[in-house]
């Protein structure tokens, strides 16, 4: 309609000026004279109407020849033109895909995005949220279908695309893969910090401590965490080494673990009783037995109290002398006098073992008191108090087990 309204304009305006410039000539006396020859041909008219065909003649060649140039031009313009409205539909279905994902059409979000993903300006979304689109709907053929495509689409965004399959393969739970694909990220990129991030959560979700453990200095250095949760995550990876460490039940590779765990961390009572106990269990007290003694010096905690009054000492008069010393920092300690009793009853010495234990009860009665106090009676042929303390312990365990379950339901 713009082009008809232009080109009848202009010719209103031709027409106007022809029709000017022949009043303008017939005002003279004599009209002018115009005469053309080619070889043989000559062509002779008035300047009027030669002005009047001239101008005439321009406006039609001058139309011919811009009608010329737009059908010479048309084609490209309805390619461009096309490109942009599968464009603008592309853009449209990337915004309807990201809103089903989020509403958990996954498979209509999928299908809308592979669809326009070809005519995007940003075929990288529309590939990767359609992985995670088929991720979502347990289609795994799919997901990694996609993510070659986006490979193929972007290869300069391979750390996008890694990184977004090694967070599809952790949500599904392929730590395996999710491991392999961050390791050549990491080669990549060492001080990437997403990268960084997500590997250590594939070690730790796969177990695998040793590596997390390597792994901590880098976090600390490109502070992909906060100092707190690097310090938690170190004493977690060196407390599960430990831990599978025991299960060998060797020794020396016991030990070895415990020489490489940091001062700061061996303090915190929770590790260092898996090292104890370790030992213990391996047969190797009486070689931790002044270690352990020292450590609750240091810092009172039941659990290395435990451990300390289950070692088979090569002295047990040693050991009841030296946890006897602890009475008078702790004479009330339900648990020390236990073992204060255990002890005396290795050392064959049964009063004192009676004394220990009845204050023992008295200030906290525990199973295990009311079992070491009704064994050393049966030996002393006194069975009437014996058989009570078992039934007061009896009594005791059952009603802490009818606790826990009131506490579960």
């Amino acid at each position: 309609m713009k082009t008809v309204l232009y080109f009848l304009g202009s010719l209103v305006f031709a027409v106007a000026a022809a029709f000017l410039v022949n009043n303008w000539l017939q005002g003279f006396g004599t009209p002018g004279y115009v005469l053309i020859g080619i070889g043989h041909w000559s062509l002779e008219t008035t300047l009027a109407v030669f002005s009047v065909t001239l101008i005439i003649a321009f406006f039609f060649l001058y139309f011919f020849f811009r009608t010329l140039g737009y059908l010479a031009r048309l084609p490209a313009q309805l390619k461009r033109r096309g490109h942009a409205v599968k464009f603008n539909r592309s853009q449209e279905a990337l915004i309807a895909g990201l809103v089903d994902s989020a509403e958990g059409n996954w498979e209509k979000a999928e299908h809308v995005l592979i669809k326009h993903a070809s005519h995007s300006g940003a075929p990288l979304l529309h590939y990767l949220t359609a992985a995670k689109a088929a991720q979502s709907r347990g289609a795994f053929d799919k997901r990694d279908e996609y993510l070659k495509k986006a490979a193929v689409q972007s290869p300069d965004s391979g750390v996008a695309i890694g990184l977004t399959q090694a967070e599809l393969h952790l949500s599904g739970n392929e730590f395996e893969q999710a491991l392999e694909t961050l390791t050549k990220l990491h080669s990549i990129e060492p001080t990437h910090a997403s990268v960084l991030k997500l590997m250590h959560q594939a070690y730790q979700r796969a177990g695998d401590w040793e590596g997390l453990r390597k792994l901590l200095p880098s976090l600390h250095t490109n502070k992909v965490l906060m100092e707190a949760e690097i310090k938690l995550l170190e004493t977690e990876a060196f407390s599960k080494l430990l831990k599978q460490s025991a299960e060998t039940g060797d020794i020396a590779a016991i030990q070895a673990k415990w020489a490489e765990i940091p001062n700061y961390i061996r303090k915190i009572s929770g590790v260092s009783a898996i090292y104890f106990a370790a030992m213990i269990n391996a047969g190797a007290g009486a070689l931790v037995e002044d270690e352990l003694a020292v450590a609750l010096s240091v810092n009172w905690d039941t659990t290395l109290l435990v451990l300390f009054g289950s070692i088979p000492s090569n002295d047990v008069s040693r050991q009841l002398a030296m946890a006897e010393r602890w009475l008078s920092l702790h004479e009330n300690d339900a648990v020390l006098l236990a073992i204060l009793g255990k002890l005396s009853i290795q050392c064959l010495n049964n009063e004192k073992a009676q004394g220990y234990l009845t204050k023992s009860i008295a200030v906290e009665p525990t199973v295990q008191a009311y079992q070491l106090l009704g064994d050393l009676l049966f030996d002393q042929d006194d069975k009437d108090r014996a058989i009570q303390c078992y039934k007061n312990g009896l009594e005791l365990a059952s009603s802490e087990i009818v606790s826990r379950i009131d506490a579960v339901f």
